[in-house]
């Protein structure tokens, strides 16, 4: 397990991979405050239960915000400086963001939206001395989406990954519960060619 610092930390990986339980982990690690900003919004029984699982796996004395679309927002305003902040996670926050602003909005703009939000995201975590744990899910390793909306849905995931990972000191890859930091990786790869 690695420990959390000051900066990003990114988080990804498949479905029920151990995202969640391993940056709660890292929280507990982390020897700050710890924040868990939760994007998910209760819209039905099946994620009623999952918010309530999420809920049960983290210490009680960790304080929750709930926040759907303002990430940077909610950080800057309601987060002490030096603290650690969880947010789990982009890939529901961004299915929020398209939610919210559909059919008002092209992809292109969403694609504009998510990008700004993930940078302010960045700049008021390191304005502030956070150590910032993001989580999403990896969705373009499977079949291609038949609609329209989900391929743009997971292209967009995808830009929003990419731009965590280059802003992020540390990711991680969850695969079956077992983390693999593809920065050190990718690092050993470009010292042995």
């Amino acid at each position: 397990m690695m420990e959390a610092r000051a900066g990003i930390t990114f988080v990804t990986g498949g479905a029920r991979s151990g995202k969640s339980a391993y940056a709660v982990e890292l929280g507990k690690r982390s020897g700050r405050p710890v924040f868990y900003l939760a994007t998910a919004e209760p819209i039905d029984d099946e994620m009623r239960t999952r918010i309530a699982r999420h809920q049960a796996e983290r210490p009680a004395e960790w304080r929750t915000i709930e926040e759907p679309l303002e990430l940077a927002r909610r950080v800057n305003e309601d987060v002490e400086p030096g603290a650690t902040v969880i947010v789990d996670c982009i890939t529901v926050w961004l299915g929020n963001v398209l939610e919210h602003h559909a059919p008002e909005t092209t992809m292109d703009a969403a694609n504009a939206c998510a990008v700004n939000e993930v940078e302010r995201l960045a700049r008021v975590a390191a304005d502030h001395k956070l150590s910032l744990i993001a989580i999403s899910n990896e969705v373009g390793s499977g079949i291609v989406p038949a609609d329209p909306l989900t391929r743009g849905y997971r292209d967009l995931l995808g830009e929003v990954n990419q731009r965590l990972a280059a802003m992020a000191e540390t990711v991680v890859l969850l695969v079956s519960g077992i983390p693999v930091d593809l920065r050190s990786m990718s690092m050993k790869r470009e010292v042995t060619r």
